[in-house]
């Protein structure tokens, strides 16, 4: 519930929106105190809020330190729970609540401690583990990392090389405005940035004339982080729908199972079901609704069940041949144990129309039967079905 929830579990989601609706409730409460007259008429009101949603933050750090084991599997209990408080979100979440009992502890330092409450507004980029289209602003920048920190070299390159210039031919004219360096920096952030504050400018002609060319060449810098992002934003989303696109063309299989009253399952919930290794129920549909098929749900009459299995993961050929029975097909009206059928062959499952039959050497075969066979090797089966 707390570190890898299932997203539509309704447990993890009413935890995830209680988090962030007390989260955006303590924002406000901060908001609303910098205000004298919100203060006035409801000091003890914002006071006890901002207390109790603190509460929260403290409860749920140790929550998240508890269950860190869950979040990190690949290591320790011990090594996991280091690993979450060293992390960049176990800090962002430590310093939600910490800030605020300091000053208990520390009183002369209320005020530095108070600047780090700030830290709690990152904690709404945990709404971005909430909602795939905001995933992809981190899928993005994770992907550009190397192309945007290319870009802010570049830029940094050339907001030193400016602010140096700009103070060469600026200092003795202006040696109160472009008193240092830093001065120089100052300009060239603003400049390179298109912000442009006016506090600090040129007044020489070469100062102007470099100040012109320093802002043609920071919309063009700005301008290269901005569309490695917008690359990115497209090359993800056409990588999302290429995806998409392929799982819907991919050719796999299902086997669908309509549950009669004297079938086993029946009455048997899914996690008692004696399932072979590597299948699972992919959908359950009920009364024509297909549900999630929950380790707790019970399975009824007349309940059509999905089954799939697990993609091969070796080279091993599985020779697996559909045959359907034809009318002078040789097998027709025979019966499975006086079939003539190598003993590398097997037959391992019959269609009859709607029904799946189990194939018990008794069973006889009929016309428009779907027989499928399986074969330790591919030629046996050419050689079974080509009469």
């Amino acid at each position: 519930m707390v570190s890898t929830g299932v997203v539509d579990d309704l447990l993890n989601q009413s935890y995830d929106i209680i988090s962030t609706g007390i989260l955006l409730i303590n924002l406000a409460v901060s908001f609303a105190m910098t205000f004298q007259t919100c203060m006035d008429r409801f000091g003890g009101i914002l006071t006890v809020i901002e207390t109790i949603t603190v509460l929260f933050f403290a409860i749920d750090y140790v929550l998240r330190m508890m269950t860190a084991g869950f979040l990190y599997p690949e290591v320790s209990e011990k090594q996991a729970v280091v690993k979450y408080m060293l992390s960049l979100t176990g800090i962002i979440d430590l310093l939600s609540f910490l800030p605020y009992y300091l000053p208990f502890f520390f009183p002369t330092g209320a005020v530095a401690f108070r600047m780090f409450r700030v830290a709690r507004i990152f904690r709404l980029f945990r709404i971005n583990a909430y909602y795939d289209s905001l995933n992809v602003i981190t899928e993005v920048i994770k992907g550009k990392r190397q192309q945007l920190l290319s870009s802010l070299f570049i830029l940094a390159v050339m907001m030193m090389a400016s602010s140096l210039c700009m103070y060469s031919l600026e200092h003795d004219v202006q040696p109160d405005v472009f008193e240092n360096a830093f001065s120089g920096i100052w300009w060239s952030v603003s400049t390179l940035l298109t912000v442009g504050y006016g506090d600090i400018y040129p007044v020489t002609i070469m100062g102007k004339v470099f100040g012109i060319i320093i802002t043609f060449l920071g919309v063009l810098v700005v301008a290269i982080p901005s569309g490695i992002i917008s690359a990115g934003f497209v090359e993800q989303y056409t990588r999302l729908k290429r995806i998409g696109e392929v799982g819907l063309e991919d050719d796999i299989r299902f086997i669908k199972i309509e549950l009669k009253k004297d079938d086993s399952w029946c009455d048997k919930a899914i996690k008692d079901l004696d399932l072979p290794h590597g299948i699972l129920i992919a959908s359950v549909q009920r009364e024509g609704k297909p549900l999630i098929p929950r380790g707790d749900m019970v399975l009824n009459a007349t309940d059509v069940v999905i089954l799939g299995a697990e993609s091969l993961h070796d080279d091993r050929p599985v020779n697996i041949k559909e045959v359907t029975l034809r009318q002078n097909h040789p097998w027709n009206g025979k019966a499975i144990k006086d079939l003539d059928i190598s003993r590398q062959t097997f037959i391992i499952m019959i269609k009859r129309g709607s029904r799946t039959i189990v194939p018990k050497g008794s069973v006889e075969l009929k016309e428009d039967d779907k027989v499928f066979l399986y074969s330790n090797s591919s030629a046996e089966i050419r050689e079974r079905i080509e009469f």
